[in-house]
């Protein structure tokens, strides 16, 4: 009977209430604060856009600093429920679990911008793809499209921005780490129907192209080179691991969005923004994997 009546007080607040409401957070009474932080998060998105516009129009660093609190436990508390749609729904669609990873840093950033770039990409790429049958030659094309009409490149001189794992970010500046770079070159690889996967090797993400015909692999972080079986056995007997299947198989989408967030934590980290890891540490959590949270 409670959560009703809250709600009932939350839909009765008119513009004018809310932004009275937000104007609290000036005080500086530490359990007057709490209840109207408390209150502010109830009433969710809603009150986002007020919010917004509360803190461009303050003067007062302090109340800004508490509406950027705020804001961020809103909008991570949005970014939660859709990761946890996708794990449950909709994991065949990859491009979505990295637009949500990337509202992490850009809340506003529509999907739609994403799917648009792709498929020019995927348009430009297409265009100088016609009458290429082979799989290497094929790959030799995309490599050429990719490389040196689009410009992707490895970011090699700021190997752990964070922006190395902003889908966004990657497609707007065409620079990325092995992963991003990696996923970037599958989703139109896969839009031009070629069976290319990721391959979650230690310490590098590379691609498998597999068919019943014939199995390669591709490393897009170097340009993508394309190399062998054999090559990955060598490379495991440098890191003295066993050769595991799952070194030499394609990954599904979860793997590739876990990996994805583990980077971002050795970016917070190398970054010294050791208080956002715990927060991707929570949305691994949401993605089935265990964490000793010490």
């Amino acid at each position: 009977m409670e959560k009703q009546n809250t709600d009932s007080v939350n839909k009765e607040l008119n513009k004018e209430e809310l932004k009275a409401l937000i104007s609290l957070l000036e005080d500086d009474d530490i359990e007057i604060l709490k209840h109207i932080e408390n209150k502010i998060l109830s009433i969710g998105k809603p009150i986002i856009s007020l919010l917004e516009d509360t803190w461009t129009s303050s003067l007062d660093p302090k109340l800004q600093n508490r509406i950027e609190d705020v804001l961020h436990r809103l909008q991570f508390g949005l970014l939660k429920e859709k990761l946890q749609h996708w794990y449950q729904n909709e994991q065949d669609d990859l491009l979505k679990g990295l637009w949500i990873l990337a509202t992490y840093q850009y809340p506003d950033l529509d999907i739609d911008e994403l799917q648009i770039k792709i498929e020019q990409f995927y348009f430009e790429t297409w265009v100088a793809f016609q009458n290429v049958k082979h799989p290497i030659d094929q790959i030799r094309r995309l490599n050429s499209i990719f490389f040196e009409k689009l410009f992707f490149k490895a970011n090699i001189n700021n190997f752990h921005s964070v922006n190395n794992s902003m889908i966004n970010q990657v497609l707007e500046s065409k620079k990325g780490n092995p992963i991003s770079l990696a996923v970037v070159y599958m989703l139109i690889a896969q839009k031009l129907k070629l069976p290319v996967f990721g391959v979650n090797l230690p310490n590098l993400f590379v691609l498998i192209y597999k068919s019943e015909q014939l199995t390669f692999y591709i490393n897009v972080f170097n340009r993508g080179v394309i190399f062998s079986k054999q090559d990955i056995d060598n490379y495991l007997k440098k890191l003295k691991l066993s050769q595991k299947d799952v070194f030499y198989s394609p990954c599904d989408n979860l793997t590739i969005l876990r990996r994805m967030i583990n980077n971002l934590i050795q970016s917070f980290e190398h970054a010294a923004q050791g208080e956002k890891i715990p927060e991707m540490i929570d949305l691994l959590t949401i993605l089935g994997k265990q964490i000793d949270k010490k």
